[in-house]
């Protein structure tokens, strides 16, 4: 048998055979240790966002008899219970000023995606005269803080007798800047070639924007409508300053009461807060396909 013959080939590499590849959203292979450190980098900032919200929730649920302050802190309670939820509703009237804060904020869902909606609609669209110079100014007033506009917003609604209404809370953020933005950026990466389609076939600008704009852009109104709800249920300044009457205190000023009254009580605050935090968990759990998916629809170029 000649040298040749003794040899043996090799074994050809099949795809089975072949290390894993491992490789990222755009297709790039990716090294394992990089990979590592992506996973690293995102339990650290899991941790500092969700860690506070988490360690709330722990001590809430943690009963008189256990320790809050014990080196080192026990994350997990050692006998769970909910009396310190009944506790927040027996002190102050929780639920009442949770359901003026939900008031506030469907009216101010509602008044957003709608307004801007057709705002955003008609900066994208519409021909018109100024229309550069009005989104300039919807840019403009992005820059303006709160706090500069403050005063003026109270004596125009003392001036309009909605002092101390839950109408005057909602009217100043019944319609924001940067959602009107949002919507317009949403509005023009939609092709242009649907909507002439529709113009041709005798379509009226409000059939255009009802039946075939308006449903393009589902998940930057749901955006909207999660900051917009964030915003009003989150919002401790202006219904402080504009809300004199304690039967109609948001849910954040009542919860200010808990902290001044029973600031040594942790754990009356931790359930106050959760109580505060849940229904903001609750819409965007219940909304975040949407809320994913309008991130990108005003990036695309029309």
């Amino acid at each position: 048998m000649s040298v040749l013959e003794k040899v043996r080939p090799e074994r050809p590499v099949t795809a089975r055979s072949r290390p894993p590849r491992v490789t990222d959203e755009h297709g790039r292979r990716v090294r394992v240790g990089e990979l590592a450190l992506r996973y690293l980098l995102l339990l650290a900032v899991l941790a500092l966002t969700v860690g506070p919200f988490g360690w709330q929730l722990s001590t809430s649920l943690k009963g008189t008899t256990e320790d809050i302050y014990s080196s080192p802190p026990g994350f997990l309670p050692a006998h769970p219970t909910v009396h310190n939820y009944t506790r927040v509703a027996d002190t102050i009237p929780v639920w009442d000023y949770a359901l003026n804060s939900l008031k506030v904020a469907a009216a101010n869902v509602v008044t957003n995606c709608v307004g801007s909606a057709l705002a955003g609609y008609a900066l994208a669209r519409l021909r018109f005269r100024g229309r550069r110079v009005t989104t300039l100014v919807f840019v403009l007033a992005m820059l303006v803080p709160v706090e500069g506009i403050v005063i003026a917003q109270f004596t125009t609604m003392r001036e309009l007798g909605l002092n101390n209404t839950l109408v005057g809370v909602v009217l100043p953020g019944a319609i924001g800047a940067m959602n009107v933005l949002l919507m317009r950026g949403a509005f023009r990466g939609l092709p242009y070639e649907i909507e002439e389609a529709a113009y041709v076939d005798g379509a009226d600008v409000w059939q255009r924007f009802l039946r075939i704009a308006l449903p393009s852009v589902k998940g930057t109104l749901a955006v909207v409508a999660i900051f917009a709800f964030m915003g009003a249920w989150d919002d401790f300044l202006w219904p402080l300053i504009v809300l004199s009457d304690p039967s109609k205190f948001t849910l954040t000023i009542g919860l200010n009461y808990l902290h001044g009254t029973f600031a040594n009580d942790e754990r009356l605050v931790a359930a106050g807060t959760v109580i505060a935090v849940a229904p903001l968990i609750a819409l965007f759990a219940c909304l975040q396909r949407y809320f994913f998916r309008g991130v990108g629809e005003g990036a695309v170029k029309g």
